[in-house]
Formats: C-alpha cells, sequence, structure tokens
C-alpha cells in the first residue's frame, strides 16, 4: 500500500494557517526572506510531495476585488529586483500546472492572476494582487524540485495606508475556509 501524499500547507502567520487534518503546516514567518528561508528547512528536513501557499493579500483598488475574494496565483513575481538585471536572478515561479489544475476543479469560479510579491506593502508594480512571501516560497519549492501553488484572500487595497479600514477578518476566514479542501483535493491528484 502507498504512503498517502504529503502536502506542506505554509502561511506567513498563524491566523493564516488553517490546519487541515492530516496536513503538515508551516508558519514561515512575514517577507519573502523569512518565507524562501524557512521553506527550504522545510523541504530539506522533510520534502513533501507539494505545497500550497496560502495567505491574505492586498489588490489594487482599480481591479475592484471585493474583501475575501481569493485569488489563485498562475506565477509568483518578485518585485524588490526589479532594476536588476534579470540574468542576475529569476524575477518569476509559475505555479505547479499540476496544482493549478486542481485548484480549478476545486474552486472553478476563482480568479486566476499573477501575485507580486514585496517586502513592503505598495512595493509592487505590473501586479493587481500584492503579497509579501508568495516569491520566496515558490522559488525554494522550484530549486527543491517540489510543486507549490500561491493562493491569497483580499484583505485590502493596497492603496490605502490606513489599515484600520483593511477587512483582516473577512480575509483570514475565506483562506482558512478553503486550505482544507485544496489540500484534499492536492492529496488526490499527486499520488
Amino acid at each position: 500500500m502507498s504512503r498517502p501524499a504529503d502536502i506542506l500547507v505554509i502561511a506567513a502567520t498563524d491566523r493564516e494557517l488553517a490546519t487541515p487534518r492530516g496536513f503538515r503546516t508551516l508558519r514561515c514567518g512575514v517577507g519573502p526572506v523569512e518565507a524562501a528561508a524557512a521553506t527550504a528547512t522545510a523541504i530539506a528536513a522533510h520534502r513533501p510531495d507539494a505545497i500550497l501557499h496560502v495567505g491574505i493579500a492586498g489588490a489594487r483598488r482599480a481591479r475592484a476585488l471585493a474583501p475575501a475574494s481569493l485569488v489563485i496565483g498562475t506565477e509568483a513575481r518578485y518585485a524588490d529586483l526589479q532594476d536588476m538585471p534579470a540574468e542576475w536572478a529569476p524575477r518569476t515561479v509559475p505555479a505547479s500546472p499540476l496544482l493549478l489544475d486542481a485548484v480549478r476543479r476545486a474552486l472553478p469560479d476563482v480568479l486566476t492572476l499573477a501575485i507580486g510579491t514585496s517586502a513592503r506593502v505598495g512595493g509592487t508594480t505590473g501586479c493587481d494582487v500584492e503579497a509579501m512571501e508568495g516569491f520566496g516560497v515558490l522559488r525554494a519549492a522550484q530549486l527543491a524540485g517540489v510543486p507549490a501553488i500561491e493562493i491569497r484572500a483580499i484583505a485590502n487595497d493596497i492603496e490605502e495606508p490606513d489599515r484600520a479600514r483593511w477587512h483582516f477578518a473577512e480575509a483570514f476566514a475565506a483562506i482558512t475556509a478553503v486550505t482544507p479542501i485544496l489540500a484534499a483535493e492536492f492529496a488526490a491528484c499527486v499520488r
């Protein structure tokens, strides 16, 4: 009998990290450096079959995404290196096609977009959705040959500086509600 699929669910904070029964979780910390280091360490210690990276994000006001809207990341784009020659370091990591198909099966009506990564709020350009860890997680997984994908719930307009106007509770509830569904879908497709 084959072993069950080992899905690692990663989020920056405990509030973003649902605990789906039967799956390992990792709180990677905030920002691309912490995310990459924690993910690489977890992969080296216990190589998972796939990585589901979840969390909250901001969206450009012009995109008009409602609070708690879910976004499937087709790729992670690292904005903090935008002035550096591309041959020095990659700036884009695509989501795993296998996992992207699995998410689309589980959440067929959810928007799919590139998600920008920056160490600071408002640090991305050219992306309608922005978070702080996605590129770090996906890049560490890519280097290790582990399929990975990023899913985000919208908490705020990127342009809104007043965090009291951000919708943290709704976004946390949205992402933790879908995490167990996605982890189960991944377990069925990666083994």
